[in-house]
C-alpha cells in the first residue's frame, strides 16, 4: 500500500513555510504574554500578596511543575520527531495506531498522576510549602485549591500531546494561540468571581480548569481537518511508543533539574516566619516581569542560533560556530544589561504602576519591588545560560548542561538558607541570580575547553555596554526624582524613554553595533 506523503520533503525544506511558521509561533507567544500581563494585573488587584494569593500560586504551581516536565518541551523533543518519521516513512494505518496508543498512554499516565495528587494533596503541600503548616487557614485553602486544580494536569498534558501532533503535521496556528485561552478564562473568572463570590480565589481555580478544557478542545478541529483519526487500540505495545519513552527519559531528567530549582525557591518562600508574609506571591509577580524580555527576546535568539550552530558543528566549522556564539552573547548583553540596570533603578515605580490597586497595597509593592531588584541583577546570566546550553546542544552534548544545572540547584538552596534571613524574600531572588551567574561562568569555561578560546572584541564590547548602561542608570535615577509629574505612569514612561535615548546615544558615540544584525540569523535568512 502506498501513502501520499511524497510532498513532505519539499514542505519540510521550504524556507517560506518555515518563516511563516516562525512568525505564527512568535505572534502567538507575544499575544499570550500580553494577555498574561493583563491577567496578572487583575490577580494582583484581586489577591494582592496575602494568604489567598500565596495559596492560589502554590496550588496552581503544583500541577504546573508536572506539566512543565511532560508538557510542550518534552513533546517537541520526543513525540514530534517520531511522529514526523512515521508520517513520512510508514503506512497511514500504522501512523494512526501509534497516535492512538500515545493518546491512551498519555491519558492513563496523566490520570494516575492526577488521582495521586488529589489523594495526597495535603502531603504535597507540606512538601513544597512547609511554612504553610504553621498557618492553618493558608494550609487548608492551599490543599482545597490543589485538589480542585489538579485535573488541569490532564487537560494541559493532553493539549501538549495534541499540539505536538499538529506541529508534526505542519499546523501551527491553534497550538501557538491556544495558550491565550487559559489567560482569557482566568481573566473572565477573575472579573466574575470578584463580583459574585465570597471567596473569589475558588472562582479563579474554576477559571484555570475552564482554560485547560478550552485549550484541549481547541486542538480537535485542526486535527480533524488534517485527517487525523483516533481509534481505541487493541494493545498498547508499539515500537514507536517505546522510542518515545526512551527519548522522554533524558528530557525528564533535564526538566526535573529546573523544576527542582522552582521547588527550592517555593519551599524557602513559604517560610513566612523568616521571609515575611507574601513571599511566594512576590516571587511570582517579580518573575513575571523578568520573564517578559526573556520570553520575547532570549528564547527567539536561542531558537534562531541553534540551527546555525548545529550546521557549523556538523561540518566541523568551529570558527563559524564561535562567531555565532559570540554574536548571540553580544546581543543578549546588549538587551539584558540595560534592562537589568533599568529594573534595578526603577523596580519600585515599575511595580507600583503595574500592580498597585485593590488588594495589592504598599506592603505588596515593597516586597515585590525588593524581589524584582535582586532578580534583575541576574538578568544577563539567565539569558546567557540559555545561549550556552544551545551551543552545547548543537555539539550534541546534552549531559554537561544538566550536570552544571544540578550543581546550580544545590548552590541555590544553600544560598537561599544564607541570604533569606538578612534579605528576606529578596535573598531568594539574589540566590537565583548568583547561582545563574555561576552556572554561566562554568558553562562558558567548559565550552572554551570544547571549542577553544573565544577571541575577538567581546570584552571591549561588553565594557562599552556596561558604560552606556551605567550612564543610562544615572539618567533614570535623576529624572525619576526630579521630573515634576504627579501621574506615576507618565512619569515612568518619560523617564524610561529618556533612559533608552541616553543608552542608544552612547552606543552610537562608542560605535557599538546594534542588535539589528540578529535578523540575518533568523530562519530563512542566508
Amino acid at each position: 500500500m502506498s501513502n501520499d506523503n511524497s510532498h513532505l520533503p519539499e514542505e519540510k525544506h521550504s524556507s517560506r513555510a518555515l518563516l511563516k511558521s516562525t512568525s505564527v509561533i512568535s505572534a502567538g507567544t507575544l499575544f499570550s504574554r500580553i494577555l498574561g500581563f493583563i491577567r496578572d494585573v487583575l490577580l494582583a488587584k484581586l489577591l494582592g500578596t496575602g494568604v489567598r494569593a500565596d495559596a492560589f500560586f502554590v496550588a496552581f504551581r503544583i500541577p504546573n511543575l508536572l506539566r512543565d516536565m511532560v508538557g510542550e518541551g518534552a513533546v517537541n523533543a520526543t513525540v514530534v520527531p517520531v511522529i514526523s518519521e512515521y508520517r513520512q516513512q510508514k503506512e497511514k494505518e500504522d501512523l494512526w495506531r501509534l497516535i492512538s496508543i500515545l493518546l491512551v498512554l498519555s491519558l492513563i499516565i496523566l490520570s494516575v498522576l492526577t488521582l495521586i495528587g488529589i489523594w495526597g494533596a495535603a502531603s504535597v503541600v507540606r512538601l513544597i510549602a512547609p511554612g504553610f503548616v504553621f498557618e492553618a487557614e493558608k494550609f487548608e485553602m492551599t490543599v482545597r485549591l490543589t485538589r480542585l486544580m489538579f485535573p488541569y494536569l490532564v487537560f494541559i498534558g493532553l493539549t501538549a500531546y495534541l499540539a505536538g501532533l499538529l506541529y508534526a503535521f505542519r499546523s501551527f496556528v491553534v497550538p501557538a494561540f491556544s495558550p491565550c485561552l487559559l489567560n482569557v478564562a482566568i481573566i473572565i473568572s477573575a472579573l466574575w468571581a470578584s463580583r459574585s463570590m465570597e471567596e473569589p480565589v475558588f472562582g479563579l481555580a474554576a477559571g484555570v480548569l475552564a482554560g485547560g478544557i478550552l485549550q484541549l478542545v481547541a486542538q480537535f478541529f485542526p486535527l480533524w481537518k488534517k485527517g487525523i483519526r483516533f481509534k481505541f487500540p487493541k494493545t498498547l505495545a508499539h515500537p514507536g511508543a517505546r522510542r518515545v519513552g526512551r527519548l522522554l527519559i533524558p528530557r525528564l531528567i533535564g526538566s526535573g533539574v529546573y523544576q527542582l530549582n522552582v521547588f527550592v525557591d517555593t519551599f524557602c518562600a513559604s517560610l513566612a516566619m523568616i521571609v515575611g508574609q507574601g513571599g511566594i506571591s512576590a516571587i511570582y509577580y517579580a518573575n513575571r516581569i523578568i520573564q517578559f524580555p526573556m520570553g520575547i527576546f532570549t528564547l527567539a535568539l536561542a531558537s534562531a542560533a541553534l540551527p546555525a550552530m548545529a550546521g557549523f558543528a556538523a561540518v566541523g566549522n568551529v570558527e563559524e560556530l564561535k562567531k555565532t556564539l559570540v554574536f548571540s552573547l553580544k546581543n543578549i548583553f546588549f538587551i539584558m544589561v540595560p534592562a537589568s540596570v533599568a529594573l534595578v533603578v526603577l523596580a519600585e515605580p515599575v511595580i507600583r504602576v503595574l500592580f498597585y490597586r485593590g488588594a495589592f497595597d504598599d506592603y505588596s509593592v515593597q516586597i515585590t519591588s525588593w524581589t524584582l531588584l535582586f532578580y534583575a541583577l541576574g538578568l544577563f546570566s539567565f539569558g546567557a545560560v540559555k545561549i550556552l546550553v544551545t551551543a552545547f546542544h548543537s555539539l550534541q552534548d546534552t549531559s554537561t548542561p544538566v550536570k552544571v544545572a544540578s550543581g546550580s540547584v544545590v548552590m541555590n538552596f544553600f544560598l537561599n538558607l544564607i541570604l533569606m534571613g538578612p534579605l528576606k524574600v529578596g535573598g531568594i531572588a539574589l540566590a537565583s541570580s548568583i547561582a545563574a551567574t555561576v552556572n554561566f561562568v562554568i558553562l562558558f569555561i567548559l565550552l572554551k575547553k570544547k571549542i577553544g578560546a573565544i577571541r575577538g572584541d567581546f570584552l571591549p564590547y561588553c565594557m562599552k555596554i556596561i558604560f552606556a548602561s551605567a550612564l543610562m542608570g544615572s539618567v533614570l535615577s535623576i529624572l525619576w526624582l526630579k521630573l515634576p509629574l504627579a501621574h506615576l505612569a507618565w512619569r515612568l514612561f518619560l523617564t524610561g524613554t529618556a533612559g533608552m535615548a541616553t543608552f542608544f546615544a552612547m552606543c552610537v558615540l562608542l560605535k557599538v553595533k546594534d542588535f539589528s544584525e540578529i535578523r540575518r540569523w533568523m530562519p530563512g535568512k542566508k
